[in-house]
């Protein structure tokens, strides 16, 4: 793992404060993710999961092509490119379109927590070898107790709305959190390996990719432009997508290529949680509802969860 010279508090490695920092802002930004499918009630999966990421290829071509234009040009190889193309399916256009499928069936909530274990999948798979398991056990102790209080009031709500479709989404988030697990470790594993490509450039080379993957999916399934735009609500459409293409997907994607050059796997995994905790805050406003007391609960065993872990980590 290529950790960055700068040093953090006294008694921090370097570089873990800017990471953890790094992988909270990527969470924030995540979390609008959740939100855009019920912003957008007229419009498919299909169509939020192309507009997403053609945003995002939009602004990587014009960044690599602004930074040609200075005569700072990266040009990936080939390998580079086949590696970018299959993270990005894996972890960018592929897991999107599951997640949204899996929210437009059964509703935010519970997309929303199977998601939410993904944490818990990247510590475990993640851990660096130094690090014994007992000291994680406290961290993921908290993580799964704010999971299982989330889930006994959000699964009660859902599965007495949630109708034929209920388990027809928690299939396809399932499909989504596996993803977006081997993405995670993926993409850790090829950053520590290429430390040659700084974050800023990889997150571009991604969102190439993920337009291309975009298109792809535009001309076998998408709706045709002039129906789009027919439909009511397409001026709002096209914002949530540009929305969701730059800050949910680029800027995210930059800091979370920061996180994972400065933090262990198991510690920039556990950071996942906050995308949980933003999109659970982001949906509720929405809604316009109150969290119940246990979701309230909930969210402090995720903050807590992560405090357990950057102290194990430290």
């Amino acid at each position: 793992m290529n950790v960055a010279v700068m040093g953090g508090p006294s008694g921090w490695p370097p570089g873990m404060v800017t990471g953890i920092l790094a992988g909270l802002g990527a969470g924030a930004f995540w979390g609008t993710a959740f939100v855009a499918p019920l912003i957008t009630p007229g419009f498919s999966s299909i169509d939020l999961t192309v507009g997403r990421f053609l945003s995002c290829g939009l602004l990587s071509v014009l960044l690599l092509l602004w930074a040609g234009l200075r005569g700072d040009a990266h040009l990936p190889t080939w390998p580079q490119a086949g590696a970018a193309l299959w993270l990005s399916l894996l972890g960018y256009t592929g897991y999107y379109l599951l997640l949204v499928l899996g929210i437009q069936a059964a509703g935010a909530a519970l997309p929303v927590l199977i998601i939410g274990t993904i944490p818990l999948w990247i510590m475990l798979i993640g851990k660096p070898k130094g690090l014994r398991w007992r000291s994680l056990v406290p961290g993921l102790l908290l993580t799964m107790a704010g999971l299982a209080l989330m889930m006994r009031v959000t699964a009660h709500g859902a599965e007495a709305g949630g109708g034929s479709n209920l388990w027809l989404g928690i299939f396809y988030a399932v499909l989504a959190m596996v993803a977006w697990t081997a993405f995670g470790l993926l993409n850790a594993r090829w950053l520590g390996q290429h430390p040659e490509v700084n974050s800023t450039v990889w997150a571009n080379w991604l969102g190439v990719a993920a337009g291309l993957g975009a298109l792809g999916i535009w001309a076998v399934a998408g709706t045709d432009l002039g129906t789009l735009m027919a439909r009511p609500g397409f001026g709002t459409f096209v914002i949530v997508c540009a929305v969701t293409g730059i800050g949910s997907a680029w800027i995210a994607s930059v800091l979370w290529n920061m996180a994972s050059r400065r933090l262990s796997p198991s510690l920039a995994g556990q950071l996942i949680v906050s995308e949980t905790v933003f999109g659970l805050v982001y949906t509720f406003a929405w809604d316009g509802s109150w969290p119940a007391a246990l979701q309230w609960a909930a969210c402090a065993l995720f903050v807590l969860g992560i405090l357990a872990s950057i102290k194990a980590h430290r």
